[in-house]
């Protein structure tokens, strides 16, 4: 569904990442992690299209998108949930989430209202704060309803940076249980998390970066590979 190969990526004459190739299968749940600053938020932000590959090819379903803007990748199918959420000011929780129907132009009504009535099915907090001011929710909800803007425009393929970072413990078992039910209804993830442990836990496989490159992959389901991760990540 999604695979890099060869791709390189600048900021100026920071030489960010260096030669990253994977490849993502349709269904799959693959974890992103390494320690800060190794590049795992430039590739998410490289495949989103908020930065432009220096070199190298990005594909999703057989389309070249390196160097696509946001927007037209955005509608191809691959929805982004950055790291700090980007909640709007001024917007309630209802209005933010209905910003999500960008992702899908053309869409009847009825579908975008059954849409918004099967993401309020999955965060019924969001339901109940709907009218309330988006940027006034707690970092948890927001985080939910970052991820409600992006799901209620049915993505295909879903790029997730740091969903647990400085959450609480209860609220960080319900991001993992709603990631975890995204891979049983067929939704794509790739996810940046430092959480590592509670993230394989919810993956199919994973991939580690240091200096912008990838240093090991494996199965999320091997204790082996996992041996090698762990070993990798905390040298």
């Amino acid at each position: 569904m999604l695979e890099l190969d060869g791709l390189h990526t600048h900021y100026g004459l920071s030489h960010v990442l260096q030669g990253i190739s994977l490849t993502i299968e349709a269904g799959e749940v693959v974890l992103l992690c390494g320690r800060n600053g190794v590049g795992k938020t430039t590739v998410i932000k490289t495949i989103a299209g908020w930065v432009a590959p220096s070199s190298g090819s990005v594909r999703f379903d057989g389309i070249e998108i390196g160097g696509l803007t946001p927007d037209r990748i955005c509608r191809l199918g691959i929805g982004l949930v950055p790291e700090d959420r980007r909640i709007f000011p001024g917007l309630t929780v209802e209005e933010n989430i209905k910003l999500g129907f960008l992702q899908c132009p053309g869409r009847a009504a009825a579908q975008s209202r059954r849409a918004l009535e099967e993401t309020y099915e999955r965060f019924p907090r969001l339901r109940e704060r709907r009218e309330q001011m988006g940027t006034t929710l707690s970092g948890g909800e927001q985080q939910m309803l970052a991820i409600a803007r992006v799901l209620v425009g049915a993505p295909k393929f879903l790029l997730i940076d740091e969903p647990t970072e400085g959450l609480a413990p209860m609220i960080v078992d319900e991001i993992f249980t709603m990631i975890d039910s995204l891979r049983s209804e067929g939704i794509t993830v790739l996810m940046v998390e430092q959480n590592v442990h509670r993230a394989l836990d919810v993956s199919t496989r994973f991939y580690a970066l240091e200096r912008g490159q990838i240093i090991v992959q494996g199965s999320a389901s091997s204790r082996a590979d996992r041996d090698d991760l762990m070993k990798a990540i905390t040298v």
